[in-house]
C-alpha cells in the first residue's frame, strides 16, 4: 500500500476515535456506492453524518481540508444522497469534514467542521 493510502487509513482510524470520544456512534467506515466512498458515516442525537476524512502529514501544501473539491463535493452528496434512500427515516443531515494533521512526534491536530455543505457543490469553508 503507498504511503498517502497508509496515511489515509491511519488517519480515518485517528478520526473514529475521534469522534467516538464526542459522542459520535459510527454506523459505517468506507461506505461504498458504487465508485463513490463516504469515510465514515456516524450519528449523533438525530443527526447522521456524512463526514470526509482529510489526513496529512505536514502542512506544507496547505491544510488538509482544502483538499476538498467542488467534484469530491458532489460525489459525497451523490453517496449521502444513496444512502439515505437506502436508509430512511433520518430528520437531519450533514456533511462534515474532520481534518487532521499527523507529524511524527506529535499528538495528531484534528480540526472538525460540521456542516460545511448543503447538496452538491456549495462548500462553507
Amino acid at each position: 500500500m503507498s504511503y498517502h493510502n497508509e496515511l489515509g487509513k491511519t488517519g480515518e482510524l485517528f478520526g473514529a476515535k475521534f469522534l467516538e470520544d464526542k459522542g459520535f456512534t459510527i454506523i459505517e467506515r468506507n461506505w461504498r456506492h458504487g465508485r463513490y466512498e463516504i469515510d465514515i458515516i456516524a450519528s449523533l442525537k438525530d443527526t447522521i453524518h456524512f463526514i470526509e476524512v482529510k489526513t496529512r502529514s505536514s502542512k506544507t501544501f496547505g491544510l488538509p481540508e482544502e483538499s476538498v473539491s467542488a467534484d469530491k463535493v458532489k460525489r459525497l452528496s451523490v453517496a449521502a444522497n444513496a444512502y439515505l434512500q437506502m436508509n430512511t427515516g433520518w430528520k437531519w443531515v450533514q456533511h462534515d469534514i474532520l481534518s487532521i494533521t499527523l507529524v511524527n512526534g506529535h499528538d495528531p491536530q484534528f480540526h472538525f467542521m460540521e456542516d460545511v455543505w448543503v447538496g452538491a457543490g456549495n462548500v462553507r469553508i
